[in-house]
């Protein structure tokens, strides 16, 4: 079973000039940094099968392998950060399946434990155990 990040803004207003090109340099540099060549990053969906009132969507597909889980939660979080962060004004909905993810203006989006070098290197772990021979 599959796990996807979800990311969506809606406003009124359509994206100005401005905006766009900031959507687009998100979306560059978060593919530009993605730490797997193999797996799923940052998607932004084609604005014209949005709504009408929906200026930015898309969605992230999780990793199944726990060793890459918490990288890219982190790493697609911050950009989606980035990209709230360029349209402050618009309605903002992130959510992995049907848990929403809490914003909080000083760190962006973020799942308690996201950062934790602990738990990143445990999961890290639990992957590098079931590849080793016993």
């Amino acid at each position: 079973m599959s796990v996807s990040l979800y990311y969506s803004a809606h406003r009124t207003t359509p994206l100005t000039g401005a905006e766009s090109a900031s959507v687009a340099r998100v979306v560059a540099a978060h593919i530009t940094s993605f730490p797997y060549d193999d797996g799923e990053s940052l998607y932004v969906y084609d604005r014209r099968a949005a709504g009408p009132e929906e200026i930015v969507a898309g969605s992230t597909k999780m990793p199944l392998d726990p060793g890459r889980l918490m990288p890219v939660i982190a790493h697609v979080l911050d950009s989606v950060t980035e990209l709230r962060r360029a349209m402050p004004d618009a309605e903002w909905r992130v959510h992995m399946d049907d848990l929403d993810v809490p914003w909080d203006e000083a760190e962006g989006y973020a799942l308690p434990g996201m950062s934790e070098a602990d738990l990143i290197a445990e999961l890290a772990a639990v992957h590098d155990g079931d590849g080793a021979a016993g």
